[in-house]
């Protein structure tokens, strides 16, 4: 077996970062149980919101060094990023319990609510594992599932004075407020930069699949890591589809050059960094055994020639756009993760519903949806557009350091225009060019892709302290219906969430934890789509169908847990695209 890149002469600090979904948790798993089994002292640590690692082992772990027993010179961390950020929250807001009004303190608990407060309280927790102490002093190897963003670490850099600039009530913004809260010794968290950023001690794994949107991502991360010094980084395309599995299935051979395809188009930023390519395994990657064979070439698939499996009975996409035109006119949202396909089908319920004679308008946030080249032609009844989240977000950034930020020092300044960074400030910034359409759902059916999170919504509520910043940047006539598109996603009769996913269970976690983030906000998805399943398509490949079998679970646990209804669409051997295949794929009903 030739030495995987990522593998050869592995400094001590190994980072696992990328998108859900893409088996970050699996590849951190394997490569701590390779540098154990060479005789290495590895300790793994999970920051991962849905850390599965005990599972994975097939043993509890928790916030605790626990030895992995059957595999010699390995131990293992689960650090609870909600539960870590749970304590941080308590610690700011209990003094104030029963002092101030009880909707200023849940203004501050919803300030301390968001990603960039966990994130921040899972840095505040591995630390310590980053600096030399007597806790980490017998590893030679710590691998970490999951890295901080180059967000998160910009702001600890510039750790001068983040308190003064909130006691003096500069701010009390997203990331800034969560801040408040960091009781460790700066000098710590400098060093713990500075480990990051030191090539001899540290190498970062970027993990992607041969995806559009997940390598898209996977370069937006490598550039903003580098631009902070990050620089050593190796590429990880896991999940690719070996070329044996196309001998005989036509859609195993269309996966297979849909992949190659895109791995030759991937974005230049990429291209550069040493890279390694992962094969597709059949089975599930829990357990020792599964774990070892993951990064071997060789493939353990079921061999039997004659093994096929036929496309389960299902509801399809059909009946729930049945539901959604009986209404006349709504606005339909579909929300997850980036790389689930929400754009694909946002375009396929706007064709259907125009198909049927009613005036729909279709639009997109998505920097690369490419809606006109999905539709590839127009057709009557629908009008479609594009949000651009770059330009939105310049101009609400420079409108706040116009107003906002003019009476700032130079520190200050810095401070606002890092939090102005972060992704809450982009969803924002949409949020307010969608409520520009929204009020047309009155009298069509509006469909968007893509939505903000519930803790974003909770920020533009109007008993919200960060609300009432924003608002001192608006008009009256703004104020007006800015707070009107809130009322109406809470409104069920006028606003339909979808929520789409994949029959895999890093996708089904995030999309349960999007449910819950807009349930607290007081909007309740009205169906699941699970997408690109391999279990709603008859396949012959060996490989392909052990997977199908894999997926039902997942499927299990959307329909019987999660979803009030839910609908899954197929693997497709041709991609969607153009006015007659997105409605072909509308009109995907029962298999």
């Amino acid at each position: 077996m030739a030495k995987l890149k990522f593998l050869i002469k592995p400094p001590r600090f190994l980072f696992f970062t990328g998108k859900g979904g893409v088996g970050k948790t699996s590849l951190a798993c394997a490569t701590a149980i390779t540098l154990a089994d060479a005789g290495q002292q590895v300790l793994l640590v999970s920051t991962d919101p849905a850390s599965n690692v005990g599972q994975v082992f097939g043993m509890t772990i928790g916030n605790k060094i626990t030895a992995i027993t059957a595999v010699p010179g390995l131990t293992a961390l689960e650090i609870d990023p909600q539960a870590a950020a749970q304590v941080y929250r308590d610690r700011i807001v209990n003094p104030v319990r029963g002092v101030l009004p009880e909707t200023v303190v849940k203004s501050i608990e919803e300030q301390l609510s968001g990603a960039c407060t966990t994130e921040i309280a899972a840095f505040d927790e591995f630390t310590a594992l980053l600096v030399d102490s007597a806790l980490t002093g017998d590893y030679d190897h710590i691998i970490f599932d999951t890295a901080p963003t180059g967000h998160t670490i910009r702001l600890l850099q510039l750790s001068g004075a983040w308190s003064e600039y909130l006691e003096e009530g500069k701010g009390d913004a997203s990331c800034l407020g969560p801040l408040a809260g960091l009781e460790k010794q700066r000098v710590q968290y400098k060093a713990a930069v500075d480990t990051l950023a030191d090539s001899k001690r540290t190498r970062l794994i970027l993990v992607a699949r041969a995806q559009q949107a997940t390598l898209r991502e996977v370069a937006r991360t490598q550039e903003e890591l580098t631009a902070i010094g990050l620089s050593n980084q190796f590429l990880v395309i896991n999940g690719l589809l070996p070329q044996s599995e196309t001998a005989r299935d036509d859609l195993a051979a269309t996966i297979f050059q849909r992949e190659q395809k895109t791995l030759a188009a991937m974005p230049e930023i990429l291209k550069p960094l040493p890279r390694d390519h992962i094969a597709l395994k059949p089975f599930n990657l829990v357990g020792l055994a599964a774990l070892r064979q993951l990064l071997r070439d060789e493939l353990s698939a079921a061999d039997d020639s004659d093994t096929t499996h036929q496309a389960m009975a299902i509801p399809g996409l059909s009946g729930l756009i049945e539901d959604i035109a009986r209404d006349g006119c709504g606005l339909i949202m579909l929300m997850g993760k980036g790389g689930v396909g929400k754009t694909t089908l946002a375009a396929a319920i706007a064709v259907n519903l125009a198909h049927r004679g009613l005036p729909v308008h279709l639009t997109t946030s998505d920097p690369a949806a490419h809606l006109s080249e999905t539709l590839s032609g127009t057709m009557d009844n629908l009008a479609v557009d594009r949000i651009d989240p770059h330009v939105e977000t310049e101009r609400y950034r420079q409108r706040i350091m116009q107003t906002k930020g003019a009476h700032l020092d130079a520190q200050g300044r810095a401070l606002l225009e890092e939090d102005l960074r972060s992704p809450c400030t982009e969803e924002i910034a949409v949020f307010q060019a969608f409520s520009r359409i929204i009020r047309e759902a009155g009298k069509k059916f509006v469909v968007m892709d893509t939505a903000p999170t519930g803790h974003t919504l909770l920020l533009l509520d109007a008993t919200g302290a960060y609300h009432r910043e924003v608002v001192k940047q608006m008009d009256s006539h703004s104020i007006a219906h800015y707070t009107t598109p809130m009322m109406q996603l809470q409104n069920p009769r006028q606003t339909k969430i979808l929520l789409v996913t994949l029959a895999e269970t890093t996708p089904v976690l995030e999309a349960s934890s999007l449910q819950d983030d807009l349930r607290r906000a007081g909007i309740e998805p009205w169906a699941w789509i699970v997408n690109n399943s391999i279990a709603a398509t008859t396949v012959q490949s060996p490989l392909l169908c052990q997977r199908a079998r894999n997926e039902l679970a997942d499927i299990e646990t959307v329909s019987n847990i999660h979803a009030q209804r839910y609908a899954v669409v197929p693997l497709l051997k041709e991609e969607p695209i153009g006015v007659q295949r997105l409605l072909e794929l509308s009109e995907s009903s029962q298999q």
